[in-house]
């Protein structure tokens, strides 16, 4: 029962659980049998970062009676964005200098997957487009494009396959991931005709990942809380959209689909991306640490971890990637992906291969390309990365 005040609801970091770990999961002592899951992207890296910062910086207060109302901001094109959360997007956007957000429409979603399902109903139109619309990617894609694409059947658009082999008539839409998922390359796009529209996924562009070479310019550009914080749980993304038709049709789907976007969830999104502007200003609290510049030494790390594993044996092969100067380190870095495009030999099955040792990845062929291919997660929990590294080595071992 309510007591006079209502009552509340308080989300804080989590204290560490007693639970067992899921069979999956790897145990503190390691067993020979455990089983090493990089197959997802889940940003579990994260995780030290935001238990040193702790509740003091990332807490938040829920009154009973607060956000009951379906609405956010009736004044709002995308009338259940709430409005703080909009401040906070605009200001990381103009900090990072990653995406242009003036004149700009911003439409929040349940992640990046509910938007890019908004997007690619927004671009259809079956009122002159009799046949649904392609959707075509360049090889390796993100995997997950073909079964969204695809999953409902729609009749407004479908799957195209690889944008370099597209060859089809009428209008097109490209999706154009980068830093790309899976290969960490930055993309442009491919097809370039007059007829075709883009869809720029940037989920990745964040310092920690790569080079702020230049602020994004695009008609409709993705972003998503899960890859820039590690809040994957959260379920939180948003576009910035160009055009204000574009940006109502995909409102509408979200209406449509899911009644609007978690009102909990955008509050924490929202102080979330707080602490982080304010852990990268100048004069920020001495006990906060800059998150970008501790991401990014972290992936730095775990790259150069890898590619030591991967160049003491003949079997497999990462990609390199040239060093460009960031414009919000003021500085020159690498590429660090979220996930490493791992090569073995040519006629091997990568996955297969990987899977006989206990470690779980995506295999190539999700991607449009070949068995030899492994996509695999840069994101997990420490213990469980440096015991694939380990494992690794020993697959190396075995195998010259």
């Amino acid at each position: 029962m309510c007591g006079t005040d209502g009552q509340v609801l308080v989300i804080k970091p989590s204290k560490p659980s007693s639970v067992s770990p899921a069979p999956d999961e790897p145990t503190d002592h390691h067993p020979s049998d455990t089983i090493i899951n990089l197959d997802h992207g889940d940003p579990t890296m994260y995780e030290s970062y935001w238990k040193v910062v702790g509740q003091k910086y990332t807490s938040i207060t829920i009154p009973g009676f607060q956000s009951l109302s379906y609405f956010a901001n009736k004044k709002n094109l995308c009338w259940f964005l709430e409005p703080k959360l909009e401040e906070e997007i605009k200001r990381l956007h103009k900090m990072v200098g990653n995406a242009i957000v003036e004149n700009r429409h911003i439409v929040v979603g349940t992640g990046s997957s509910q938007l890019i399902l908004a997007a690619l109903y927004a671009l259809s139109d079956p009122l002159n487009e009799p046949n649904p619309i392609s959707v075509v990617s360049a090889a390796p894609y993100y995997s997950s494009y073909p079964e969204m694409t695809d999953f409902l059947r729609s009749g407004l658009f479908k799957w195209s396959g690889d944008a370099r082999c597209f060859n089809k008539e009428g209008p097109y839409i490209e999706m154009v991931t980068y830093p790309n998922n899976p290969d960490g390359v930055i993309r442009e796009p491919v097809v370039n005709r007059a007829n075709g529209m883009l869809v720029h996924d940037l989920a990745y562009y964040w310092p920690q990942y790569t080079a702020i070479t230049s602020p994004a310019d695009h008609d409709i550009i993705l972003f998503t809380v899960s890859k820039c914080t590690g809040h994957a749980g959260s379920r939180i993304g948003w576009a910035l959209v160009r055009n204000e038709n574009i940006a109502r049709k995909m409102v509408k789907f979200i209406e449509v689909n899911t009644i609007g976007v978690s009102k909990e969830a955008q509050l924490r999104a929202a102080n979330i991306l707080e602490t982080i502007s304010l852990s990268c200003q100048r004069h920020k609290p001495r006990d906060l640490e800059n998150f970008f510049e501790c991401s990014q030494r972290l992936m730095a790390e775990r790259w150069k971890k890898l590619r030591e594993a991967v160049d003491n044996n003949e079997l497999f092969y990462v990609p390199k990637f040239p060093i460009q100067f960031c414009n919000f380190t003021r500085d020159f870095t690498e590429t660090y992906p979220a996930f490493a495009w791992l090569k073995c030999k040519e006629g091997m099955d990568c996955e297969k291969l990987l899977r006989g040792h206990k470690i779980l990845t995506r295999s190539g062929r999700r991607f449009g390309s070949g068995a030899e291919y492994v996509r695999i997660s840069m994101l997990s929990r420490d213990e469980e990365f440096d015991l694939f590294l380990q494992r690794l080595s020993a697959v190396g071992g075995d195998n010259n």
